[in-house]
């Protein structure tokens, strides 16, 4: 497919990464944010809607001629689509609770703020009932969590986005850390759930923007003065 020239020449070193987007509005929603936003392309992994499913196509208002989306990925083909020096960052709707994380306390209590990771702890509670005591501590990847606001577009950056049902995989936590990526933190008052995964993907694509907009401004500024 062909894409629109002004797409591609405003095309920024941001990439979304759909994990378990099961709600049609929802992703279509998504898409005309990462095309507003202007990411470079869009994965969808094995588990998500289809992006060409009507209602998605309704929601998403064109953005589907204007950003490439790639469908029915698994997550060990997901790497080949990243350029070699991007970071993944997991978006964490986990509000202020997800500062537990950080702790140590935390992480020797295997705690997870969030509801879908529970599942994962659950299932790996039944596991280890066969194994020595111990044997699987650390099953889950130690991220580190950051603001959505401090700078996280420094190399190129790709943001995976979980549904709101089933949330993000322990698959996008892995390759995050193993990017180098960290958990960004929108934060949200006490006493409210989460956003909307929509919303979520709205404000850290636009915020991404923002970022690698005012470092063309600083670069531009210090080449002005010499």
């Amino acid at each position: 497919m062909t894409y629109p020239e002004t797409q591609l020449h405003h095309s920024l070193p941001l990439l979304l990464i759909c994990d378990n987007l099961r709600d049609p509005g929802n992703l279509g929603t998504i898409l005309r944010s990462a095309a507003g936003a202007g990411c470079s392309k869009v994965l969808l992994t094995k588990g998500c809607v289809d992006a060409w499913e009507p209602k998605v196509l309704r929601a998403g208002m064109g953005a589907h001629f204007q950003v490439p989306i790639i469908n029915n990925l698994d997550w060990e083909t997901v790497p080949n689509y990243l350029s070699p020096d991007t970071r993944v960052y997991v978006a964490d709707n986990c509000g202020l609770y997800a500062q537990a994380q950080t702790s140590s306390k935390a992480i020797d209590h295997g705690w997870v703020c969030d509801r879908q990771l529970s599942k994962f702890h659950k299932y790996e509670e039944e596991e280890e009932e066969e194994l020595e005591p111990g044997a699987g501590k650390g099953w889950l990847p130690e991220l580190e969590v950051q603001s959505y606001d401090l700078d996280w577009t420094e190399a190129p950056a790709a943001v995976v986005i979980g549904g709101e049902t089933h949330g993000v995989s322990l698959e996008s936590l892995q390759l995050a850390e193993s990017t180098g990526g960290k958990r960004l933190l929108i934060p949200v008052v006490p006493g409210v759930d989460s956003l909307n995964s929509a919303m979520a993907a709205s404000i850290l694509l636009f915020e991404g923007k923002r970022q690698l907009r005012l470092r063309v401004e600083h670069l531009s500024r210090d080449r002005s003065h010499h």
